[in-house]
């Protein structure tokens, strides 16, 4: 293998931002090590890109499947220069209309996948004293939305064990971007939603206000997935890569909206913060 060549590791290949990234990827010369959900894929995009990339069969909830997986990319690849937690579950209901059975489910898949991928290469980036981490977060990891909180629960626990990680894996040589964007046109709003099975009258104007949303803009969201690959390589081979990148102008507006409402209660609440300490 080339060696001026980075190798990436992508969960969740099959289709949305993870497939433009990995098809990004490749045109650009680099390796795809990506993983799927179906053996017939696997073979397929094996079959098609010989010496470009490789395929494995991975369901990311499956915590045995990756330290087999992330073992033998150690010792048939050597080394990844660039992992990508992309794998991850949409939801929308009321938090009131939402099982714990289906709570566990999307943190299953959002947060203590990625956080157990991460943590299986950590030990491969440190020996190498390199390596560039990027979580797909969400606009809605920084704000949250009536009918999407158990999703922004999920991304909001992925930025903030990914923002201390960032601080303690620099001096390691090591970086750390989280990509939050905002509507896609992929399957999220689509076959990728779940939906809390129990409704709720009395969030009709709420919850159910966002269900009936997301429905409707299903494969119309402004985001281009192909325009969001080519930012995130961008970003990668960049010198200084940021720890956020907001992609989207919705996430922009969206992010401004939160920013503004704490910077607003930061400033309304000075004076009670202040005085809520000892006057020694």
């Amino acid at each position: 293998m080339n060696n001026n060549k980075r190798n990436w590791f992508i969960t969740g290949i099959s289709s949305g931002l993870g497939k433009a990234l990995a098809d990004v990827v490749i045109d650009k010369g680099d390796f795809v090590i990506g993983t799927f959900r179906k053996q017939s894929q696997v073979n397929e995009f094996n079959e098609k890109h010989t010496g470009k990339a490789f395929a494995f069969l991975l369901d990311v909830t499956d915590y045995a499947s990756i330290e087999k997986i992330v073992k033998r990319i150690q010792e048939d690849f050597l080394r990844i220069d660039v992992l990508v937690n992309n794998a991850g579950v949409g939801f929308a209901g009321a938090i009131e209309e939402t099982s714990m059975e289906e709570i566990r489910k999307v943190f299953e898949v959002n947060f203590f996948s990625v956080l157990k991928i991460t943590n299986e290469f950590l030990p491969f980036m440190r020996k190498q004293k390199s390596g560039h981490i990027i979580q797909i977060s969400s606009h809605g990891g920084l704000k949250a939305f009536a009918g999407f909180g158990i999703y922004n629960a999920s991304k909001f626990a992925l930025e903030g064990f990914s923002e201390a990680l960032a601080q303690e894996i620099e001096p390691l040589g090591i970086k750390l971007t989280m990509v939050e964007p905002g509507p896609f046109r992929t399957n999220f709003a689509g076959e990728g939603l779940g939906l809390a099975k129990n409704i709720i009258d009395d969030y009709s104007e709420t919850a159910g206000a966002f269900r009936a949303k997301l429905k409707g803009v299903h494969l119309k969201q402004e985001g281009h997935p192909q325009k969001a690959a080519m930012a995130i390589f961008d970003l990668v081979v960049s010198d200084n890569p940021s720890l956020r990148l907001p992609l989207g102008k919705i996430a922009l507006k969206t992010i401004k909206m939160k920013l503004d409402s704490v910077t607003a209660d930061l400033k309304n609440n000075i004076k009670i913060a202040e005085n809520a300490v000892f006057d020694d």
